[in-house]
């Protein structure tokens, strides 16, 4: 399997028309920045669709490289309800809402994104701060709270099967696992 090259770049529109580079790892991004600083990021970028088939109608294929794929957004000013178990007449949940949130269709570019001045790299993530054992004050909790979910880096492809092991004295081989 191969690694998925991923573009450099200082923003969404820029790692789609023009990237400095590619790169798989950290590493590497780093090289092709210039040792500046670089994050992975996935940025919507683009117009919104409402329909799904209208986002493929109009990237068609655009959509076959890993790092680009279409995501359905709550479009911006709604707040999702959140359910409370009700218990009553032997339903645990109650009746969903008549009207969903309305969505839209985004193309979602995954990238290494250089830290400029116009858009730093971000604060650490909730994980990192929460080992350091600094107190936070409530805003920052907060803040940290709506991020949305970050990886700490991006999934590596793996080398064998769920299956399958290497001996200790010959890492080099690969066995079935019984």
């Amino acid at each position: 399997m191969t690694a998925i090259l991923y573009p450099v770049a200082a923003n969404a529109e820029l790692a789609m028309a023009s990237p400095m580079g590619r790169a798989a790892r950290e590493r590497e991004a780093l090289a092709v920045a210039g040792g500046e600083a670089v994050v992975f990021a996935t940025d919507p970028t683009g117009p919104a669709f409402a329909t799904r088939e209208a986002a493929v109608a109009t990237y068609g294929g655009l959509l076959d490289e890993p790092w680009r794929r279409l995501a359905e957004q709550i479009l911006p000013g709604q707040r999702p309800t959140h359910a409370e178990p009700v218990f009553e007449d032997g339903r645990r949940w109650p009746v969903p809402p008549a009207t969903p949130p309305r969505t839209a269709w985004r193309l979602m570019v995954s990238y290494w994104r250089i830290g400029t001045a116009e858009r730093p790299i971000e604060t650490p993530q909730a994980r990192r701060v929460r080992r350091a054992g600094q107190p936070l004050d409530p805003d920052t909790l907060r803040a940290i709270a709506r991020e949305p979910l970050r990886p700490v880096e991006p999934q590596q492809p793996l080398d064998i099967g769920l299956f399958e092991v290497r001996p200790p004295d010959a890492p080099h081989i690969v066995m079935p696992d019984e």
